[in-house]
């Protein structure tokens, strides 16, 4: 998912380069998005892991 919202923060860059400020827009959102949803699902699985109790490292 990470990979996902790089390659849209890329894609953002790139047409903001070109002037494509749609486009741009359009694709930093997403990669807004994406990213805040990738913190999201790290901290539940970090929790899980800590309220389930492995000890696997």
């Amino acid at each position: 998912m990470l990979k996902y919202a790089l390659i849209f923060f890329i894609v953002a860059v790139i047409a903001a380069i070109f002037g494509f400020g749609g486009i741009a827009a359009g694709a930093a959102s997403i990669a807004k998005i994406l990213f805040w949803v990738f913190v999201v699902l790290f901290l539940v699985s970090l929790i899980a892991n800590f309220v389930s109790g492995s000890k696997r490292l």
